[in-house]
């Protein structure tokens, strides 16, 4: 079990399988805004679409390209294109970044204190990883741009793990966890999708 999960190609379908779900979900508001067809839960986003606009579209690029960027083998044999999808990978975190703080801004009143923190704190950091990254690749630091380059994405990718556990207590309940509960589950997928990443960092 263990050889197999560090196959790349089961490393791969693991991520993709990570950042689909978000994904989706993302693209259907997208769509539902113009139509006026958002769900009771989620009328908010129509009153400053293009945050959330942005934010989809980084957070759709972001978790697409990042397991290609990660390849080995495009590093090794098509470095030009592992950096010209590196440099599409940072401003779609980027985007990420910028608009999760602007969707906070607007909205301050859709979670808990703690969440809205965390959210904060999140956002930060994932710019402050990405600029790390850049900064030890222009030093050609590859080892420490690599690190950086994985903990961003463990940021960027932490509302797509919240949405695989939410969706399916929505599914199951016909409405999302809410009270403490909701707020465990919150940070604590997204602390655990970013200590998982900081595993990762120290063994390889």
């Amino acid at each position: 079990m263990a050889r197999r999960f560090n196959r790349p190609a089961s490393i791969f379908a693991l991520l993709y399988f990570a950042t689909l779900l978000g994904t989706v979900l993302g693209l259907v508001q997208v769509v539902q805004i113009p139509l006026g067809a958002l769900p009771e839960d989620s009328q908010r986003l129509s009153a400053t679409p293009i945050w959330h606009f942005i934010h989809v579209l980084g957070g759709s690029a972001f978790g697409l390209l990042g397991p290609i960027q990660f390849s080995r083998v495009l590093m090794g044999k098509y470095g030009l294109l592992h950096r010209v999808i590196g440099r599409v990978f940072v401003v779609s975190g980027a985007m990420i970044s910028l608009s999760s703080l602007g969707l906070l801004w607007h909205f301050p009143d859709t979670y808990s204190v703690a969440v809205n923190i965390g959210r904060l704190l999140f956002g930060l950091a994932l710019g402050v990883a990405l600029t790390m990254a850049m900064l030890a690749i222009r030093r050609r630091d590859f080892a420490r741009h690599r690190n950086w380059m994985i903990r961003a994405y463990a940021v960027g990718i932490g509302t797509t793990i919240i949405s695989m556990i939410f969706f399916p207590i929505y599914a199951i309940t016909g409405e999302p966890p809410k009270g403490l509960v909701a707020d465990i589950l919150f940070l604590g997928s997204w602390l655990g999708c970013i200590l998982f990443a900081e595993g990762l960092v120290r063994r390889i």
